[in-house]
């Protein structure tokens, strides 16, 4: 299974992916930590990568996807992995699918996390990690809603998203998420129809 987790700052995607993780049993593709070792190993990568994360620029596409792309081509990808973190943008999205259709792979599904604005607020104060000035996060929030959200239409219009209440405790997200995945093997497993 290739799955991909969507989410606003604060949604609690960190704690569902480790879930997932476990439960899928698939190798975890985070471009953040993708970006921190490439840097940290002082790859051709990541020293690109860190010119533009060093003046608080956002990492481009091209970069990215080549670093995504590299990555799904190893052998433990082959049967599945989450992605995320990644796609971020259309573009990168748009990508990622040509990228699959090449390698004659398919994302089998894409989980949002939705959470209210009010409640990622509120979570945000209580959890008062020093990354969490509310200046920022509203700004983060902003990119995400201007940036992300898009690619939730756009895999609507695919048929590949399920969105998931992120309210509840952890278990009861992560059942709802359990179950979404369980839709997306159904619907992997049906044979296809050549009647419509």
């Amino acid at each position: 299974m290739r799955i991909v987790l969507i989410g606003p700052p604060g949604a609690g995607k960190g704690t569902q992916c480790q879930r997932l993780l476990e439960y899928l049993d698939v190798p975890h593709l985070s471009t953040g930590e993708m970006l921190r070792q490439a840097v940290s190993g002082g790859t051709r990568e990541g020293q690109q990568a860190a010119s533009y994360m060093e003046s608080g620029q956002l990492v481009p596409d091209e970069l990215i996807v080549g670093m995504v792309s590299q990555r799904l081509m190893r052998p433990d990808c082959r049967a599945g992995c989450l992605l995320d973190g990644f796609p971020r943008t259309l573009r990168q999205a748009a990508t990622l699918d040509e990228f699959l259709e090449r390698q004659a792979m398919t994302l089998d599904g894409v989980i949002e996390l939705a959470v209210p604005r009010d409640e990622l607020v509120r979570r945000m104060l209580l959890r008062k990690r020093e990354d969490d000035d509310p200046e920022i996060f509203s700004k983060r929030i902003e990119s995400y809603q201007r940036q992300t959200a898009p690619l939730l239409d756009y895999y609507a219009r695919q048929g590949k998203l399920k969105s998931i209440d992120g309210l509840g405790s952890a278990e009861e997200i992560f059942s709802r998420v359990c179950e979404a995945v369980e839709g997306f093997v159904a619907r992997h497993d049906e044979p296809e129809d050549d009647s419509a």
